[in-house]
């Protein structure tokens, strides 16, 4: 199969399994996925773990312990510890290499009814939409087929080779897993994973700036397709680094992501 003709970045394949396709590819290697698919079918899972009326996740941390082929993967997820408001969630993906990416992930109960707030105290701020923004900044990779053909980004300022901070807004153009349309919490996170990429502050091609991980923080979910990443990267020359991005969706602030990174010499 030309996995790169399939609409999706997984097809299931029964029984907690799935064929990753070429649009899952990263930059670093043509063998191996971008960070932002997998962490996106991890959430998938979280979401459909046991799931509660009344409850949203309000984190979620994906530990990336090694390169995910693109290959088929294993994902698996249940619920560690229950509780009546607040119960945590860990999810593991597998390739035959054993888990390759891990996840925790909080899910807490939403008030019913809403508290009653002062307006002041609540996340504020926008960014320029993304129908204001540049939609043809060149993604540094000769891949054809890859996670930066399968999404749509538009900088509202700095690009992927434009050294510095960037806004950029990210959607998907595919499904993360065939015949499921992507979940608010699924967008999130496959954009989340490109804030080191959007804000990279080094050359690509001197330079490799892997993250490790991913948290992402919500305290609210995302609507629309469109998701915003205000990002950041932090280098130091010992080799470890930070990025660092607020999240936005078209109605205003939606929470956080950090990553940690890898600094090395290509």
């Amino acid at each position: 199969m030309n996995t790169g003709d399939v609409n999706a970045f997984y097809i299931p394949i029964g029984d907690g399994r799935f064929e990753s396709t070429e649009h899952t590819r990263g930059p670093w290697s043509p063998d191996a996925q971008h960070g932002g698919p997998p962490s996106a079918l991890l959430g998938h899972v979280i979401e459909r773990c046991e799931p509660r009326e009344g409850f949203d996740v309000g984190r979620v941390a994906v530990e990336i312990l090694g390169p995910v082929p693109l290959a088929p993967l294993t994902v698996e997820a249940r619920v560690t510890r229950s509780g009546r408001s607040v119960e945590l969630i860990e999810a593991t993906l597998s390739s035959e290499r054993g888990v390759v990416m891990k996840a925790n992930a909080w899910r807490i109960k939403r008030s019913d009814p809403p508290l009653e707030l002062d307006p002041a105290v609540l996340p504020s701020g926008s960014r320029p939409g993304p129908d204001t923004a540049r939609g043809d900044a060149p993604f540094p990779s000769d891949q054809k087929i890859g996670f930066h053909t399968a999404i749509e980004y538009r900088f509202v300022s700095g690009t992927f080779i434009e050294p510095g901070p960037a806004v950029c807004w990210i959607r998907l153009r595919k499904p993360i897993v065939a015949g499921h349309d992507p979940s608010p919490l699924e967008r999130t996170l496959a954009a989340a994973d490109s804030g080191n990429g959007v804000s990279a502050t080094l050359d690509w091609n001197r330079y490799v700036f892997i993250n490790t991980d991913l948290t992402v923080t919500l305290h609210r979910q995302p609507v629309g397709e469109w998701v915003c990443l205000d990002a950041v990267t932090y280098p130091q020359p010992h080799g470890i680094g930070m990025a660092e991005s607020a999240l936005f969706d078209e109605q205003g602030p939606l929470g956080r992501s950090t990553q940690t990174l890898l600094v090395g010499r290509r």
